[in-house]
């Protein structure tokens, strides 16, 4: 991997880490368990990376 592939998964990564912890507290705050916002914020990081690694197929 080139070094600018490497930076712009690692910032992939962060965008989809703040996504995460976003969904997580906006879920628990609006009643939710703690079980249930850490499944939320697992499904937004999956999302979010699964939509990064398909751009990057496409454009390869």
């Amino acid at each position: 991997m080139s070094p600018m592939q490497t930076l712009s998964l690692l910032l992939a990564l962060s965008i989809d880490l703040n996504i995460a912890i976003t969904a997580g507290i906006l879920t628990h705050r609006s009643g939710a368990g703690v079980p249930q916002a850490i499944l939320t914020s697992a499904g937004a990081t999956a999302t979010g990376l699964g939509i990064y690694l398909a751009a990057g197929a496409a454009y390869k």
